[in-house]
């Protein structure tokens, strides 16, 4: 293993594996008994927070279903599994944080777990790491789901004004992410621009470097935070950062609400085919009072995933719903 990886294993800035699963497993050898007692004292919480309207507020966006909503029975039927009978799902994490809320709830209860990069709406209702923003989407339960990899934020205490005038992209090539490939045709090699892939392009093997770690991309301004299988992974810490996301609008969402963010409020908009990024680059390197304020907002929308016990609540809320609609007269 060359120098430049051992590096990047050590300082990499992302959050420990070894941790989440080792909390992961301690959490699901609690006696099911104990969580659902923990439950009940946690949503007695819920009417005397000040916070309340915030919190239905978000409960309501992550689960649109109303007690009335329509389920496709047949589909229900041959999908939904009771939550004490879920199998590890492929990618474990999935199962772990999914669990992890779901263990304050009778394991009686059926649900529907969709694991992975989820870009469609299911059939019925199903718990969801993320859905596409599409008018209707309402069968897509959003849950905080691969958090460990996802709900990563930094500390970042070099100020913007002494970064460096150039956007930044480290990412994944594939054949689901023809957004990165037309990003790196258009500008690697440009002076405002540090474009490159972290896998091998077949086509364009020159495209690929290594990786860099948080650390590292937080010495530039700008920070792309473009779509992969599913959302930018990247875009929660760059948002908690002094630097700024770029990005076209999203087309999905996670737990982040990736929805209400607004275009240069929270992070800059460029096109969908990206030919306005040195235009728009330019504009805010000339504008830096405009940049703080856009840094500002997005540190602003960030504070609100940061409490951890006001997290699992809604996160309770939001399960809840799902089983009050789905198994309370079905």
């Amino acid at each position: 293993m060359d120098t430049r990886k051992i590096y990047y294993l050590i300082h990499s800035g992302k959050n420990n594996n070894l941790k989440y699963y080792l909390r992961s497993y301690l959490h699901e050898a609690t006696p099911r008994w104990f969580t659902r007692w923990q439950a009940k004292r946690i949503l007695k919480q819920f009417d005397t927070r000040k916070d309340c309207e915030e919190i239905l507020k978000r409960v309501d966006y992550y689960n649109r279903l109303t007690i009335d909503y329509p389920i496709d029975q047949r589909t229900w039927q041959s999908e939904a599994v009771k939550v004490k009978d879920q199998p590890m799902t492929g990618q474990s994490s999935y199962y772990h944080d999914a669990i992890e809320i779901a263990r304050y709830f009778s394991g009686e209860y059926r649900w529907v777990l969709v694991p992975g990069d989820t870009i469609h709406v299911p059939q019925v209702p199903s718990i969801v790491k993320s859905r596409p923003l599409v008018e209707n989407n309402i069968n897509s339960v959003l849950l905080k789901l691969d958090k460990n990899r996802h709900f990563l934020f930094v500390n970042d205490h070099k100020p913007w004004s002494e970064k460096r005038n150039i956007a930044i992209f480290r990412g994944d090539l594939g054949p689901y992410k023809p957004n990165r490939d037309l990003f790196i045709n258009r500008w690697g090699g440009h002076p405002m621009v540090d474009a490159a892939s972290t896998n091998r392009s077949e086509e364009h093997p020159e495209w690929q470097k290594g990786k860099l770690t948080i650390g590292e991309h937080l010495d530039y301004k700008f920070i792309m935070s473009l779509e992969g299988n599913d959302v930018a992974s990247n875009l929660k810490w760059v948002m908690s950062s002094n630097s700024i996301a770029v990005t076209p609008k999203p087309k999905r969402e996670t737990w982040f609400m990736e929805g209400t963010l607004i275009p240069n409020y929270h992070y800059i908009e460029v096109r969908e085919d990206f030919e306005d990024l040195e235009e728009r680059l330019q504009y805010y390197i000339e504008h830096p009072d405009e940049a703080a304020a856009i840094i500002h907002h997005a540190h602003e929308y960030v504070r609100q995933f940061q409490d951890a016990e006001r997290e699992r609540l809604i996160s309770l809320l939001v399960l809840k719903r799902y089983f009050d609609v789905t198994n309370g007269s079905h």
